[in-house]
């Protein structure tokens, strides 16, 4: 059993300036009250999903965790409004997630960063921005701030197949961030890649989630990619999924590459790991 401890200095900057966030901005990002989803097949239904209750707070990092067929997925397709419900409810930002959508209040990222061939870079971020009305002038200047987020100035006239897999996935979370949103959807988005760059790629992630203010949910196979990225690690069992655990980690804003090799990141690499197999898991400070 591995207790959790609370690194010191993890909370805000002293003497930082906070302006008092407005009702909106407190709504939580996702509620999901006794969610479940049952698929209809040959053989028969299948559960994928039962009694999932989860609040992810306004510009909190939640990873979801589990094994293979665990639903991870299906749920934040439910969340994205790309399938529905079969039990519960879902609001997103306090909406239903039908109304999320074409409000355009989230952004979604796959694995496969799914970029148009035909289009550069700059094109293919431009494209969600296409879809409102704004002016040619506007959306240049968001699709620059973009590229500049991103890391990718100098490759803006580039297409697809002048990029590696690293540059594509970093384009698709550009185009996920286009019309603001303050919800980013991530379904294993850097698990094709090798190890060096999918390091790279969750500290940028969390520069870039830390600087846009979006809450992120983010479904992962990998426990250290987890814990580092994360306010909180949401553990599922296997089918028919549910939430098994909640561990907050605890680990502060700041993310950099010598958070790998602290012991406060160790601990919580074990405590999701005990939590995954079943083992009860001490944490202090739970929400």
């Amino acid at each position: 059993m591995t207790a959790i401890r609370e690194p010191q200095g993890s909370g805000e900057p002293q003497g930082s300036a906070v302006r008092p966030a407005t009702a909106d901005e407190r709504r939580p990002a996702v509620t999901a009250v006794g969610v479940g989803k049952t698929f209809a097949t040959k053989a028969g239904d299948v559960v994928a999903l039962t009694d999932v209750r989860l609040d992810v707070a306004a510009g909190e990092f939640v990873s979801l965790i589990g094994p293979s067929g665990c639903g991870k997925s299906t749920l934040l397709r439910l969340i994205a409004d790309l399938d529905d419900t079969t039990t519960g409810t879902l609001e997103i930002f306090g909406k239903p997630a039908r109304t999320a959508r074409l409000d355009q209040d989230y952004g979604i990222a796959f694995q496969q960063a799914g970029l148009l061939p035909w289009r550069t870079v700059a094109g293919n971020i431009a494209l969600p921005l296409e879809l409102q009305s704004g002016g040619k002038v506007e959306r240049a200047a968001r699709v620059q701030e973009l590229v500049e987020l991103v890391g990718l100035s100098d490759f803006a006239d580039r297409y697809p197949d002048q990029l590696s897999g690293g540059m594509q996935q970093r384009v698709a979370i550009a185009r996920a961030l286009a019309s603001r949103p303050r919800l980013l959807l991530m379904d294993e988005p850097f698990g094709a890649l090798d190890e060096m760059t999918r390091e790279y790629l969750q500290g940028e992630l969390t520069r870039i989630a830390g600087e846009t203010g979006a809450a992120v949910v983010f479904v992962t196979h990998s426990i250290p990619e987890a814990v580092f990225l994360s306010d909180r690690v949401v553990v599922m069992s296997p089918r028919p999924g549910r939430i098994t655990d909640v561990l907050p980690m605890g680990l502060g804003a700041r993310r950099t590459e010598g958070l790998r090799e602290s012991p406060e990141f160790f601990e919580r690499v074990t405590a999701v790991r005990e939590a995954l197999h079943g083992t009860p898991v001490e944490r202090a400070n739970e929400r």
